[in-house]
């Protein structure tokens, strides 16, 4: 069987329904299955179970034998929430817990880690391990997972095989739970229906201007691909990005949405939020030499081909 932790939220739901459409239905799905607002995400997922996050160490404690690999892609990935005892809870101890039971029992272990380790990019953006202990993230939640990073590299034995992911900007379907955390496509579409128009945060950095912050965008489907790969290769352990490689503007994150809708942009600027403008990545640009040295050839959407997809074969249907 095969263990997808986090199947209520956004990466985890859409990675699941691949692995259905593969002919893989033996799946141990793990999350707070308590929340209505996720329930679109897991209703039609075919699987051997379904586990509260809060009982699943303690039933793969029990079951180790009958799982073959891990997706341990659950976590809290708020990054407006200021309390680390709560990312340190989920995001590091779980995930040490379940780490612990992949490396006695040899099973492959593929976790969620996060480009908000880059922080600021005054490091780079390569996925080389090197430099992770010199990264400096701007919230708890970059910290969490970066601390976890950390201890992964320092570990004497380990999985059979495992791969710490840094997913960039994903942007896609079975985000609608996300709230402030949902990528900027789902809030524009949502704000062109109520008012026609979007508003997008005012740069606050002079090397920048309105709209012009940039990030390393990639479609969930393209992620999906890339953990599907991670999982099916013979390749060496380690972190690997999941981004492109180009960064793109929110403006064009923007406009691509009023195109894919058929109408002419609309955007306006808001000052950015207090409570992230201090902490607030105005780059991020994935290096993914590793990877496709590692084998991935496969083309990513651009950002013109995902934002139409997303825009008119989920939101818009």
């Amino acid at each position: 069987m095969t263990v997808v932790t986090g199947a209520a939220g956004f990466i985890a739901s859409f990675l699941a329904e691949a692995l259905n459409k593969s002919g893989v239905n033996d799946l141990i799905l793990v999350d707070d299955f308590s929340r209505k607002d996720k329930e679109n995400n897991h209703k039609n997922l075919r699987c051997h179970s379904k586990i509260e996050r809060s009982a699943f160490i303690d039933w793969f404690s029990t079951n180790h034998n009958e799982v073959e690999s891990v997706f341990h892609l659950g976590a809290r990935t708020d990054t407006t929430e200021m309390d680390y005892s709560i990312h340190e809870a989920l995001n590091v101890k779980y995930s040490e817990e379940i780490w612990n039971i992949c490396t006695v029992h040899k099973i492959p272990l593929i976790y969620a880690s996060s480009a908000a380790t880059y922080g600021m990019g005054e490091n780079g953006y390569e996925d080389n391990h090197n430099i992770v202990k010199k990264l400096n993230p701007l919230n708890p939640y970059g910290d969490s997972k970066n601390n976890f990073d950390k201890w992964v590299l320092k570990q004497g034995t380990t999985p059979p095989f495992w791969a710490g992911v840094k997913f960039f900007n994903v942007y896609g379907p079975n985000e609608n739970h996300k709230g402030r955390m949902a990528s900027v496509i789902f809030h524009t579409y949502h704000q062109i229906q109520k008012t026609g128009g979007m508003k997008l945060f005012r740069s606050h950095n002079e090397a920048y201007k309105d709209g012009e912050q940039l990030r390393d965008f990639i479609y969930v489907k393209d992620v999906v691909s890339i953990l599907l790969f991670l999982a099916k290769n013979n390749m060496a352990s380690g972190l690997y990005n999941a981004g492109t490689g180009i960064a793109r503007s929110f403006h064009d994150l923007a406009r691509l949405t009023f195109q894919a809708l058929d109408l002419k942009p609309n955007i306006s600027f808001i000052d950015t939020p207090i409570d992230i403008r201090d902490n607030y990545q105005y780059f991020t640009e994935a290096s993914i030499h590793k990877l496709i040295g590692a084998g991935y050839s496969k083309s990513f959407y651009t950002l013109e081909e995902g934002v139409y997809d997303y825009v008119q074969n989920y939101l818009n249907s």
